[in-house]
């Protein structure tokens, strides 16, 4: 019988003056743990109970504070970020880094124990120049942003006392998070492939997530990952069997490169999936509207209804953005799936096209995997007879 090693580590970055700063002028008191560092941007809230390090890491929260509503957080620490699958790509993590400007929890656990931990949550955001604040109240704090939408907030971790009128001018004339150019941060540079496979699907990487990737190539194709802005004519010299455009941060509207190859994506008939991010840009291209949600939908617990065979999915999600249902008419698409909770824009499907998109996360991570048969579905666009028959 074979017997594993429970690891245990204590927090050593912790105990620090912090202050939350809203952009309304409230101010919340908390102990300040991670990187001494002040972080502005977008408070937002995420819903789910567990997935921190695939969280923290995923680029659709570039630009934002994130509050997790979850009251313990911290307590199984954070794996080896250096370990990678047999394609190269993180095998625990959805980008090289911490993609918020600063973490909000009721309580930190300054205790970590998993037979896969390699450093406790506050050791790795003050690796990362990250900084945190526990003792937050945050089921009071979730109410706020419902009632109140999300909000630009500064986040202030010191070792020294905090000057909260200085915090308060900085954070006035820090950008908004709506006016921000995320693409430069947060797409490649340059092609990335993986995987040998002859047939390739092109993802168009506008903040896309590690595991995006690894259900392509579950799929059994290549994957040539580019820039976001990439022609199509750069694209199609690829010979790709399908292009996916992927999840990412801020309003769809300031991708006008991609729009613009998306509906030539869809003039050409090319089998795409856009998800989340990816899906508003695809509604864009064909004649839909987007709009901002009041304070989004983001954790791993949000229902979704298949409108072609009335199913209830619990799907993972974050997004700030949304497809206007109104706008759904005299527009390219139908809709395929909708929100239980708020009626909201799921999923759309071309009329006559080779086009589907979806706002949630069909690769979870974290999250349930109900939804991984969308993966299917690009397969089946992409001529695949296994993904038809089921």
């Amino acid at each position: 019988m074979t017997r594993v090693t429970i690891t245990t580590k204590k927090s050593s970055h912790a105990n620090k003056f912090g202050k939350l700063v809203f952009g309304d002028g409230t101010v919340l008191d908390g102990m300040g743990f991670g990187y001494s560092a002040a972080g502005f941007g977008e408070i937002v809230f995420n819903t789910g109970m567990v997935g921190y390090p695939e969280t923290l890491t995923d680029p659709s929260y570039s630009g934002q504070i994130l509050t997790l509503t979850y009251p313990l957080v911290g307590n199984y620490g954070v794996p080896d970020p250096s370990i990678k699958d047999k394609d190269g790509i993180s095998k625990f993590f959805e980008s090289d880094k911490i993609q918020v400007r600063g973490l909000v929890v009721h309580e930190l656990s300054l205790t970590a124990s998993h037979w896969n931990l390699a450093m406790t949550l506050d050791e790795w955001m003050y690796n990362e120049k990250i900084p945190g604040i526990s003792g937050i109240d945050t089921r009071e704090l979730t109410k706020k942003l419902r009632t109140g939408g999300v909000m630009m907030a500064a986040l202030v971790v010191s070792d020294t006392e905090i000057d909260v009128e200085e915090i308060k001018k900085q954070l006035a004339s820090s950008p908004n998070y709506n006016s921000e150019k995320f693409m430069d941060i947060v797409s490649t540079k340059h092609e990335e492939v993986y995987g040998s496979n002859e047939k390739s699907v092109v993802v168009i990487d506008t903040g896309v997530k590690n595991a995006i990737l690894r259900n392509i190539r579950n799929l059994g194709y290549k994957v040539i990952k580019l820039p976001w802005n990439t022609s199509i004519e750069k694209i199609l010299s690829y010979n790709p069997k399908g292009v996916v455009i992927s999840n990412g941060p801020g309003d769809p509207q300031n991708c006008p490169d991609t729009i613009d190859t998306a509906k030539k994506l869809i003039e050409k008939n090319i089998p795409t999936l856009g998800i989340c991010l990816g899906a508003q840009i695809i509604g864009l291209a064909g004649n839909t509207e987007t709009y901002k949600l009041k304070y989004g939908h983001r954790g791993q617990n949000k229902p979704c209804i298949n409108l072609e065979n009335n199913q209830i999915y619990v799907t993972s999600q974050n997004h700030g953005y949304g497809i206007d249902p109104d706008s759904l008419k005299d527009s390219e698409f139908n809709l395929w799936f909708k929100n239980a909770d708020d009626k909201t824009v799921e999923g759309i499907k071309h009329k006559t096209k080779n086009c589907i998109a979806v706002q949630f996360h069909p690769e979870a991570a974290p999250g349930p995997y109900d939804c991984k048969f969308v993966f299917e579905e690009l397969g089946y666009l992409m001529g695949e007879e296994k993904a038809a028959k089921k």
